[in-house]
């Protein structure tokens, strides 16, 4: 079957898979609490997604081009045999990595069976090392030890480790050299993103976003960095080595220098909807197909047909552009 390209000549490469949309934090920039209450009503089991739903979808995007798969939330680990998910996945030919994307804290718990399972790799939101701008960041009072405790766990295990940290303007941009430090004194590879204007909640403001080039600066008053070549096509980080090989930062700017042109990321949500763009306001819902038994050779035809129409390119037009966008939470990030 060949691989489809979209309107702008992007193909297919890697599937991002909502297992909840539920999460354990109430982080600003994605749920905020004042939104997310005690009160906010989550998606029922039952309007989840199967495991086994989850890979026969799979099973129909390898031949369109997916390669690498990324479960995300929520809060994944929330989603209880996440582990089995993992071995279902390792076991389809043409799947080349599986990684998850986490908030860290329920990651020691479940390391060793990750690893076991097949996963090839953990991402971890982690946007503060101090313990009262984490405390106030997540939303819970969620301890920034646990989160250092779960990403030695995966190390332990063999698991390659990736954090994540988004820098907001009068919030953590103290932290920026910090995370730095720790990070190769650990042997992580650290992304900084830039604040973004993902869903309708977090009250997003231009002038709250450290530019990639801001962080950049920050970062040569202590260390020697040097730029490294794109590793494929699509990659959204672009990233810099230490001089001395240890360790590597990379900078997340889809504000400042949007890289929407070589995207080639189609996200599945919790309930089964298919989003072609991060900043999209609908999905395709394939859910019902799914339940319904409905040839492969059908759903691939869909998928197909989203994809060709597809001309996603919102980074790029942002400030052109006005549209409602559904939730990060919702569509994992």
């Amino acid at each position: 079957m060949q691989a489809p390209t979209d309107l702008l000549a992007r193909g297919l490469r890697d599937l991002r898979i909502s297992v909840t949309d539920r999460c354990n934090f109430r982080c600003r920039y994605c749920m905020p609490v004042e939104v997310f209450g005690p009160g906010y009503r989550f998606m029922p089991h039952d309007e989840l997604l199967s495991f086994e739903e989850i890979v026969s979808l799979v099973r129909i995007m390898v031949p369109l081009g997916i390669r690498k798969i990324r479960l995300t939330g929520g809060e994944p680990l929330l989603r209880r045999g996440l582990e089995d998910l993992v071995a279902m996945l390792a076991a389809i030919a043409g799947v080349q990595d599986i990684a998850i994307t986490t908030n860290g804290v329920l990651l020691a718990h479940h390391a060793e069976a990750l690893a076991l399972a097949g996963l090839n790799r953990v991402t971890v939101s982690l946007d503060a090392l101090s313990p009262h701008i984490f405390a106030q960041m997540n939303g819970v009072a969620a301890k920034v030890e646990r989160v250092l405790a779960g990403i030695q766990a995966a190390q332990a295990f063999g698991l390659p480790v990736k954090v994540n940290a988004v820098i907001q303007r009068g919030v953590n941009e103290g932290e920026i050299l910090p995370l730095a430090r720790w990070a190769r004194d650990h042997q992580v590879d650290l992304r900084y993103i830039e604040y973004m204007d993902v869903g309708e909640t977090n009250g997003w403001k231009l002038d709250e976003v450290v530019s990639g080039d801001e962080i950049l600066s920050i970062l040569a008053q202590e260390f020697a960095l040097v730029p490294r070549l794109p590793a494929y096509r699509g990659e959204v980080a672009a990233r810099w080595a230490h001089h001395d090989a240890q360790g590597e930062v990379g900078l997340i700017r889809s504000v400042t220098k949007p890289f929407c042109k070589d995207c080639q990321r189609l996200r599945l949500s919790a309930d089964g909807k298919l989003f072609t763009c991060l900043f999209a306001a609908a999905g395709h819902d394939l859910k019902a197909l799914l339940r319904s038994s409905a040839d492969p050779q059908r759903l691939a035809n869909l998928v197909i047909a989203i994809w060709q129409v597809r001309d996603d390119r919102y980074s790029e037009e942002r400030g052109q552009v006005n549209r409602q966008k559904a939730e990060m939470s919702y569509l994992g990030g």
